[in-house]
């Protein structure tokens, strides 16, 4: 009875030496270790037999006095420690497992091991972890990961965040708040569409705010799942926003002018045309949103007739290559005569980036009436031959504008009046010459020049071979003179010069 004793005393001895050997001793800390409380969870053990609970350390705490099962305390810690087995099996076969936390930025771990049948659950801080287990901080590859501009993290096979890094932290919490679950992926997960190693833009709100925060994402293969890396690309897709703003300004500006527009970039594809183009060259819109190239482009118009018809194709090659170069070096203008009637200005402008610009403008009505004007003078011209009298017509400006056949017979002057037409004062220089003293010249020059107070009058001329000539000075409209020279007794009245020059 005696032994029966002794061995129950010692057991209870050793039993509660061995559980005081696996508790932690206590130490006294005025530090917060708490990952998202404040209480302090660190240098807390959990002793299980299998799934269930049997004892625990006697610190206090906030959350964990429902833990009874594993599975209850995988739920408590899965948000920070996402990779905490979901069983003791794999910390049978491993003997020891260290748990990081997700956020890289706290150094704080759970660490399991398997004792004699009993799992060793202590979540510590960064004091009480083994050197051997990971790498040291001043580790180039860690430093590498955690100082990263860029968020990088590990997806599982359930889209379920695993590791992260601080540049990843930091965007979630400012995305969602600093109180959030890491695990969550803050971008989309992987699915059969996705390809790996290929950047595919992706944008992301912030919470209470309408603006996108736009990202390039790459994923790569991983046993566990899929790395993930993010590059930050807002100010290229604000640039491409204001280059869009840009182009579509532009193009508004562009659509209101009645001049067609034809832009071909570098390599010679038409990259942008106005409404204007279509109405001009008559080509289908499909066509030309099709973007031809500008072989294709001028072809399509000489089979429209929207160009001058070429002798032949080989010249007609040939004369688009010089085209091109001429528009590269900002030399092409041409006018082309329609088979239709119509009258289109063409001209080439080079663009940066070798870009080539193509305008085109109806200028139909403007050679219209040039055409109809420069008949207009002939006709007139042709009247004053007719006549028998001498005639000068002088402009506002004091210069000759027109004289008749009669006035070159009379006074021996050429009928081509050039750009730099001859002054009043050199014209009645020459009359001068061929006539005897008289003031009546002087009297023209002051009547041709003056502006106001301007009213008909006559005099008479005689020549130096004897011939007398009767002078009548009317005024015009806007400032002209015309200047009459007859040998005939029966002068014109005056209302019928009046009229004819009217």
């Amino acid at each position: 009875m005696v032994d029966w004793i002794i061995l129950a005393i010692i057991s209870l001895v050793s039993a509660s030496a061995a559980v005081h050997w696996l508790l932690p001793r206590r130490r006294h800390r005025g530090d917060n270790f708490g990952l998202s409380s404040p209480s302090s969870v660190f240098d807390t053990v959990f002793l299980f037999d299998g799934d269930r609970l049997i004892s625990h350390s006697d610190i206090a705490l906030d959350g964990f006095e429902e833990v009874r099962q594993w599975p209850d305390l995988r739920r408590l810690l899965k948000r920070d420690f996402p990779t905490f087995p979901e069983t003791p099996d794999p910390i049978q076969k491993e003997g020891n497992l260290v748990v990081p936390a997700i956020d890289c930025t706290v150094n704080r771990d759970v660490l399991c091991e398997w004792i004699d049948g009993i799992v060793r659950v202590q979540l510590r801080d960064d004091a009480e972890r083994p050197e051997t287990i990971h790498r040291d901080a001043s580790d180039p590859i860690r430093q590498a990961m955690d100082r990263a501009p860029y968020p990088v993290w590990l997806l599982d096979h359930q889209d379920n965040v695993r590791w992260c890094n601080a540049a990843y932290i930091s965007l979630v919490r400012k995305v969602r708040g600093p109180d959030t679950d890491l695990t969550a992926s803050l971008f989309p997960g992987s699915d059969e569409d996705t390809r790996l190693s290929a950047k595919t833009r992706v944008s992301i709100s912030p919470e209470e705010s309408e603006n996108k925060l736009w990202f390039d994402l790459t994923l790569v293969g991983h046993p566990e799942g899929h790395l993930c890396y993010a590059v930050d690309i807002n100010a290229i897709v604000d640039a491409e926003t204001a280059q869009r703003k840009f182009v579509q300004t532009m193009t508004k500006t562009f659509a209101q002018l009645s001049i067609g527009l034809a832009i071909f970039d570098r390599n010679r594809q038409l990259a942008l045309f106005n409404p204007a183009l279509i109405d001009l060259t008559t080509l289908p819109p499909d066509f030309l949103s099709c973007r031809p190239s500008l072989s294709s482009f001028f072809d399509r118009l000489r089979d429209q007739h929207m160009m001058p018809e070429p002798k032949n194709y080989r010249t007609w090659r040939s004369q688009m290559n010089d085209l091109l170069e001429a528009a590269e070096d900002g030399n092409y203008q041409e006018t082309w005569s329609l088979p239709s009637g119509s009258v289109y200005s063409v001209s080439g402008r080079p663009h940066p980036d070798g870009a080539v610009a193509f305008l085109f403008e109806d200028i139909t009505a403007e050679i219209t009436l040039t055409r109809r004007f420069r008949s207009e003078m002939d006709l007139m011209q042709s009247i004053l031959d007719k006549l028998a009298d001498a005639i000068a017509v002088f402009g506002d400006d004091g210069t000759l504008a027109f004289t008749n056949y009669a006035y070159q017979r009379l006074w021996g002057e050429s009928s081509d009046i050039g750009f730099d037409s001859d002054s009043v004062l050199e014209v009645t220089r020459g009359w001068q010459t061929q006539c005897a003293a008289t003031p009546i010249l002087g009297e023209i020059r002051e009547f041709v020049e003056m502006r106001d107070n301007r009213a008909e009058w006559s005099g008479d001329l005689r020549m130096r071979d004897g011939t007398s000539l009767t002078c009548i000075v009317s005024p015009l409209h806007n400032g002209a003179t015309i200047i009459r020279f007859s040998t005939d007794a029966q002068v014109i009245r005056p209302a019928e010069i009046q009229q004819f020059s009217a």
